[in-house]
């Protein structure tokens, strides 16, 4: 009963986490600072942490140029995008559990970044600790969360466990890794029209 209300009391104080996160989410100014002249354009990233990544991406997500971020604090950088051909493009900064994005576009050399539709998505936070794997999200417009459990440790991966999770900001789950086949599991996570893996051996 003890380990009962010991896991309860965890889970509660991850809802309370997440909770945290919403308000805070919600106040959240723009992480693009963006000075778009005739040929060059100038980023400015607020908060960066080094090791963050920076992503100019095609339409179909084809990533047309990545950079690893050095320095913790603001990231300035003047890039010429007239030189990209004619289309709809993408910047992304993928940081510890969020991704951030602005899309733009380029028309006959001329560059339009549209403020209206930057993006925060939310990763997933898989914890492992004390047999247990502990998997949350937050999803702030309730966008459903799919989790996938592969066991890998012989030959093809095996299907383990599969649910979707929708109707709630902060989905989540608790899986006990004890009684399990011994080897290697796939947690494969889908949110957001993207996918998220993790390993646990």
């Amino acid at each position: 009963m003890k380990n009962v209300m010991k896991h309860f009391k965890k889970g509660i104080l991850m809802v309370a986490l997440m909770a945290t996160s919403l308000s805070f989410a919600k106040e959240k100014t723009s992480v693009f600072m963006i000075k778009n002249d005739a040929k060059m354009t100038s980023i400015a990233l607020r908060d960066v942490k080094k090791g963050n990544l920076l992503f100019i991406k095609g339409d179909n997500g084809a990533i047309l140029y990545k950079e690893s971020i050095q320095k913790t604090g603001l990231y300035n950088k003047g890039f010429d995008l007239t030189s990209l051909p004619d289309g709809e493009y993408l910047f992304e900064l993928d940081k510890d559990l969020e991704i951030s994005s602005i899309p733009f576009s380029v028309k006959f050399g001329s560059v339009a970044f549209y403020k209206e539709k930057e993006k925060i998505s939310y990763k997933p936070y898989v914890r492992i600790k004390d047999n247990l794997v502990y998997i949350s999200k937050l999803a702030l417009n309730k966008e459903p969360f799919l989790i996938d459990i592969y066991f890998t440790g012989q030959g093809l991966p095996e299907l383990m466990y599969s649910k979707e999770l929708k109707g709630t900001r902060t989905p989540g789950k608790i899986f006990k890794l004890t009684g399990l086949k011994k080897g290697s599991y796939k947690i494969v996570m889908h949110a957001e029209g993207r996918k998220f893996v993790e390993t646990i051996n």
